[in-house]
């Protein structure tokens, strides 16, 4: 009868139910803690989206700010700026340039830069309107006198800086491929 007895036990009787209720609680624990847990990874990767969303807006203003700047540097840099500026500070034209050889032989002759003609008393009381700041541009074919000194590349005006001249206060400024 023991064994009749011991069956009787396990299928159905009071202490069956009780034997039930901590893996029931246990499963109620883990799906609770499942959602905690979903709800918190849910949490953080919207965090994180958000960041990258932050990030990606940073991003473009600073790719705009970088571009703006871009577009500064390039206005300040371009040839009819740099010929303004150095105009406005008082800077002109070098002369003839001498060049150094390796061996240590002088060629060409240095001639002083002259500086620019003074503007009329008419210019300067703005009786005649300016088209732009700047040394004044002749209108006289290439080698007639008040035209573009010769030898100045691709026909510059007059005005322009160039290189292989003599800078301010007298040094000479070579430019390698011009000697050659």
């Amino acid at each position: 009868m023991s064994r009749a007895g011991g069956l009787g036990r396990l299928r159905g009787g009071p202490s069956g139910q009780a034997a039930r209720m901590p893996f029931v609680l246990l499963v109620v624990a883990l799906l609770a803690g499942g959602l905690i847990s979903l709800l918190l990874l849910n949490s953080a990767l919207n965090q994180g989206s958000f960041q990258l969303s932050r990030l990606k807006k940073e991003t473009t203003a600073l790719t705009d700010e970088e571009q703006a700047l871009q577009r500064d540097v390039d206005g300040y840099s371009a040839p009819d700026a740099l010929q303004r500026r150095a105009h406005e500070m008082g800077l002109v034209p070098g002369g003839s340039p001498v060049f150094i050889g390796p061996d240590g032989k002088v060629t060409g002759t240095a001639a002083p830069a002259e500086p620019p003609p003074s503007p009329t008393p008419a210019a300067a009381a703005g009786s005649a309107p300016a088209a732009a700041p700047g040394p004044p541009q002749s209108a006289a074919p290439a080698g007639t006198p008040g035209s573009a000194p010769a030898g100045t590349p691709g026909g510059a005006p007059a005005g322009a800086p160039q290189a292989g001249q003599p800078a301010p206060g007298g040094a000479t400024q070579s430019n390698p491929t011009s000697g050659r």
